[in-house]
């Protein structure tokens, strides 16, 4: 019963978001965005008209969630324009291959809600091609002394080749999808041992999750960890618990394996443990007790966590899991999304890191986790991040 009222509500959110983006689709149709202006208008990181910027342009790292939210919406309803659109932004991101480096361990969400979805959902021969390039990139940033995916490419003074981010825990579902549908078991087992050094170096015992791990690129060696967007060195950066979360449910999802999944367990613990009754997330959950900074675009992707993680536990904890991310998709739906033509984006409040300047606007990835979440709760099979039919290992376990 409980979950059928969920679902009344996610469908009833979902004829909100239809209505917008049926109007913000043609309007930015276009554009890859990333955030909004002062007057709610999206920006473009298409390069189009612009000289080429590694650090903000094509190669920015959340141009693929726009693909992305095109691709939920055509799923839904089978309208041409979403596809067009989808198709258009996935084409322009190909170019980045041509410019390589602006590419960093981030191909996965770029090239995942794009073109792996793309050929999922049409059988586009042309995405699957595109697809497995990226995957091949991604596996090629692999550290076999550390087992480790190198996040960024060198860009300042300081050299972060030993670097690996939590962030990658996502970005592995492209590997896993590459070995699904190429047959070639390398894919997985990269995603796997960067998976299994996470598990080693960045989950501490109560579940919170480091964001930077720094390696020695030759020995392998751990020499430390970073704050990187978080409060500091020892916090726990609240998007990246999301990327814990979700992705470890994922790797389990894509495996079987059943490490990954207490691993994501004992993330989502620590995760209830912290979010406040409101079920607004702060953008890091031991940051100072008089900072007011939210992370709204956190909150989305640690409610995707807990919908994914739900799908593999027993009933009871299952329904428990997905009763904490209704709690946090009702606080963004209710009184951090904006549903009108005075902005773009629908969620606000979203805050790239703690120690930036700008906190409190809109992030495109933001719009689409909770848009994907609503998808789901409303009972709709969203694959996005799973290895097609074979990935679907880890069934529900009754009590």
């Amino acid at each position: 019963m409980e979950q059928k009222r969920h679902a009344a509500w996610a469908e009833e959110m979902l004829e909100k978001v239809r209505d917008k983006m049926a109007w913000v689709s043609e309007k930015n149709r276009d554009r890859i965005p990333y955030t909004t202006d002062e007057k709610g208008n999206y920006d473009d990181r298409s390069d189009e008209g612009r000289a080429w910027n590694p650090d903000d342009g094509l190669c920015w790292w959340t141009n693929g969630f726009w693909g992305g939210i095109m691709w939920l919406l055509y799923q839904d309803t089978g309208e041409q324009r979403y596809l067009e659109i989808a198709r258009s932004s996935e084409k322009k991101l190909e170019k980045c291959f041509d410019s390589f480096y602006g590419l960093h361990h981030d191909v996965g969400f770029m090239f995942q809600p794009t073109a792996v979805t793309d050929y999922r959902l049409t059988g586009n021969a042309d995405s699957r091609r595109i697809a497995l390039h990226a995957a091949n990139l991604l596996a090629g940033r692999f550290n076999p002394a550390g087992r480790f995916i190198r996040a960024w490419n060198r860009t300042g003074e300081r050299d972060n080749s030993g670097w690996a981010i939590i962030d990658c825990m996502f970005n592995i579902s492209l590997l896993y999808w590459a070995s699904a549908e190429s047959g070639d078991p390398r894919f997985r087992q990269i995603a796997m041992l960067h998976a299994d050094t996470v598990m080693e170096h960045f989950i501490r015992p109560d579940g919170s999750v480091c964001h930077i791990v720094e390696f020695d690129p030759e020995s392998g060696k751990m020499l430390g960890s970073l704050g990187g967007q978080g409060y500091g060195e020892g916090s726990s950066w609240t998007r990246g618990q999301g990327w814990a979360l979700y992705g470890f449910a994922c790797s389990y999802a894509n495996t079987g394996k059943a490490a990954y999944l207490e691993a994501a367990e004992r993330v989502a613990r620590y995760c209830m443990a912290n979010i406040p009754e409101s079920g607004i997330i702060p953008v890091d959950f031991r940051q100072p007790g008089d900072a007011a900074w939210e992370d709204s675009c956190g909150a989305c992707i640690i409610a995707g966590g807990f919908l994914e993680l739900a799908k593999h536990v027993r009933k009871s904890a299952g329904e428990e899991y997905r009763d904490c991310a209704v709690r946090i998709l009702k606080a963004i739906a209710d009184t951090r999304a904006d549903w009108s033509e005075g902005c773009d984006a629908i969620v606000q409040n979203c805050s790239a890191s703690w120690h930036d300047s700008r906190h409190h606007f809109t992030m495109v990835y933001a719009d689409y986790f909770l848009i994907e979440a609503l998808y789901r709760l409303a009972g709709t099979d969203v694959r996005m991040w799973l290895a097609g039919e074979a990935g679907a290992v880890g069934a529900a376990r009754e009590e």
